[in-house]
């Protein structure tokens, strides 16, 4: 599920971009190949910590491996403009369940480096019903859980001020409905406000 992070690929607009070059290289001569890369750290597959959108919030090395280790539920999203409530609500969501939300993103926003705006986002209503039902960790498949032109704020406080884990810049067009094993490590930033991550999915056998 995670996106390969190489030079000139799409990130948020005001964010930094993405610069990887060869500082030291074995076909030039050198004893060993290094490269150096700079980027910001809310691009590509990335997570955000509650330090993102809240002063005093804690970072993201303080997340708990269980946040995005184990189980999850990935959800096929079919509205095309935003996740609301209507569509979340037949999915019965649990305390403590990770959900991973696939929308049209998947097919659409990973084939360009350009930014695309429309993205489906989470409205802050659903933000809110996510905070009721209590969920653990939410995955959506670009590069932000709230929209570019609204709920951007709005949706992520709901979440990380209900302690709700994100994960965001997932691709998951290979992937389908259903409930899988989820590993995700974002990098152990001291105070991060978010940090790169590597996310996968295993099948999970029925039992």
């Amino acid at each position: 599920m995670s996106v390969p992070l190489r030079t000139g690929m799409v990130h948020w607009p005001d964010n930094p971009p993405v610069k990887i070059e060869r500082v030291m290289d074995l076909e030039r001569g050198d004893v060993a190949s290094v490269s150096s890369m700079s980027m910001g750290v809310h691009t590509g597959t990335h997570m955000d910590a509650p330090a993102h959108f809240q002063r005093g919030g804690v970072g993201i090395d303080q997340m708990p491996l269980e946040a995005t280790l184990g189980l999850a539920r990935v959800i096929e999203i079919r509205d095309p403009v935003s996740i609301k409530r209507a569509e979340l609500e037949p999915a019965k969501l649990q305390p403590g369940e990770r959900v991973l939300f696939r929308t049209r993103n998947s097919e659409r926003c990973w084939q360009t480096d350009a930014f695309i705006e429309d993205f489906v986002f989470i409205s802050r209503e659903a933000a809110a019903y996510l905070a009721e039902c209590r969920v653990q960790t939410v995955g959506v498949d670009y590069l932000s859980v709230g929209g570019f032109r609204e709920d951007a704020e709005e949706t992520h406080l709901a979440l990380l001020q209900a302690g709700i884990w994100v994960i965001e810049g997932l691709n998951l067009l290979q992937v389908r409905e259903g409930t899988y094993e989820l590993i995700c490590l974002p990098l152990r930033i001291a105070g991060g406000d978010g940090a790169p991550a590597r996310a996968v999915l295993r099948p999970h056998p029925v039992p």
